[in-house]
């Protein structure tokens, strides 16, 4: 908004009193004239604004000031007649300001900025004057005003570092009675410590007494083996001796020679009565163990994603992919962006990742198994509205957190032994979730089989 910078119009010049300013108004008496103005426009005829002004004769008073400050200030500049027009509206609205004014003797109890507007438009002699002395007396309010506020503000520091300097003395107290307390209990665990390596001590003699006592009750039992294995070789003697009499004694029935055959059965007999006492003494129990279980060898159903290696299949095998979806309770975390930007870089994100979700609704529909696609929160410039699709979990990383590390955190959170792949082709990714237990594969793998489904 222009700033008038004041002078004399014809009338003044033609009276030889013509004075101007050497200076802008100050903005505060210039404001005032702007609402003197806009107060004393709705007072005059549309025949006398000048041409310029017309156009804002309808507008409310508040609005000619936010809207034509500047031409009104212009027009009051350079049109005399205008100036005078305004002049007399203010004899009338402020009779006495503007009789004082015109006195020279402008009353002492007036704002000065009040009095320095009315001077401007009214244009008495030392009009100049009172509107430099209004200026310097607004700056001189305005510096008391800020140096009030600076001792204010002062003031308030001094009683926070007063408030802040109680509080670190009342937590060093605290710190030092915790720092006590913390000694004491530091002491007592100590003690408990000695006590309890006192006791570990005591155990492990107990426990050597109970490995020697295992060793020789070992001993024992190899002896009993042995004298087990003896007495079972003695009876398989006595059974193939007890064997031969039977066939003995099959020819002697064939013979006719029953006193044999009823010999024969009681040896038998005693025999197999013999072996079922040594059995009952020694008390071995039915053994469930077999020769064949004895033999390192890979059972079915215990591999691994690592077990699953490239098998006559090529590291971007989509069918390698299915295999390690194929073992049971199987997780597939993908690194969404990772994938996007590998396969579709040109769709805007938005796109990506609908794209993205919905291959891998249906490649959850297909195999079943659970799968968590991973956005860094970091490209989002507001909140996503995105309804997940069936199968799959959305995740996206809070602030200062990306989604490489949100990766790693779901790998680290998955039970040992279970199936866990990961997509991505950013090596610190593979590597971090390989040290988790984990089967890293490249993007491309990932898209090569979604464009099948």
């Amino acid at each position: 908004m222009e700033q008038p910078t004041g002078g004399a119009g014809p009338a003044d010049a033609a009276d030889g009193t013509a004075e101007s300013l050497d200076r802008p108004l100050p903005e505060g008496v210039r404001r005032k004239v702007v609402a003197l103005v806009s107060d004393a426009f709705g007072g005059l005829t549309v025949g006398e604004l000048p041409s310029q002004l017309r156009q804002y004769a309808r507008f409310t008073p508040s609005r000619r000031a936010k809207f034509a400050g500047n031409a009104m200030a212009a027009a009051l500049e350079a049109d005399p007649a205008f100036r005078r027009r305004i002049g007399e509206r203010i004899g009338q609205t402020q009779p006495e300001l503007a009789e004082a004014l015109t006195s020279g003797a402008p009353p002492a109890a007036a704002d000065p900025v009040d009095v320095a507007a009315a001077a401007y438009v009214l244009r008495p002699a030392g009009w100049v004057k009172l509107v430099a002395a209004a200026g310097e007396e607004a700056q001189r309010a305005h510096a008391e005003q800020a140096d009030e506020e600076t001792r204010r503000e002062l003031e308030r520091l001094r009683e926070e570092l007063d408030r802040a300097r109680g509080h670190i003395k009342a937590d060093t107290e605290r710190l030092r009675s915790e720092l006590e307390a913390s000694r004491k209990e530091t002491d007592s665990l100590h003690r408990k410590l000695r006590s309890a390596l006192s006791e570990v001590k005591r155990g492990e003699a107990a426990l050597r007494k109970a490995g020697t006592e295992a060793d020789a009750v070992r001993a024992e039992a190899a002896a009993q083996v042995s004298a087990a294995e003896s007495e079972s070789r003695r009876l398989k003697a006595r059974l193939a001796e007890a064997e031969a009499s039977v066939e003995a004694g099959r020819r002697a029935a064939r013979e006719g020679r029953s006193v044999e055959d009823m010999r024969l059965r009681l040896l038998l007999d005693t025999v197999l009565d013999a072996a079922q006492g040594l059995r009952r003494e020694l008390a071995l129990p039915p053994s469930s163990l077999r020769p064949a279980d004895g033999v390192e060898a890979v059972e079915p159903g215990r591999m691994s994603p690592k077990d699953i290696a490239a098998r006559a299949l090529s590291e971007t095998d989509p069918a390698l992919l299915d295999q390690l979806l194929a073992l049971p309770q199987a997780h597939l975390i993908v690194d969404g962006y990772n994938v996007t930007k590998t396969g579709y870089p040109q769709m805007p994100l938005e796109k990506q990742r609908l794209r993205l979700l919905g291959g891998l609704s249906l490649l959850a529909a297909q195999t079943g198994a659970e799968m968590t696609c991973v956005f860094d929160g970091a490209e989002l410039a507001a909140p996503v509205l995105l309804a997940p699709p069936r199968g799959v979990r959305v995740l996206f990383s809070k602030a200062g957190v990306t989604a490489d590390e949100l990766i790693r955190q779901l790998a680290r959170a998955e039970p040992p032994g279970r199936p866990v792949v990961v997509v991505s082709t950013d090596r610190e990714v593979a590597d971090g979730v390989a040290k988790a237990g984990a089967r890293p594969v490249a993007s491309a793998l990932l898209l090569k089989r979604l464009s099948r489904v």
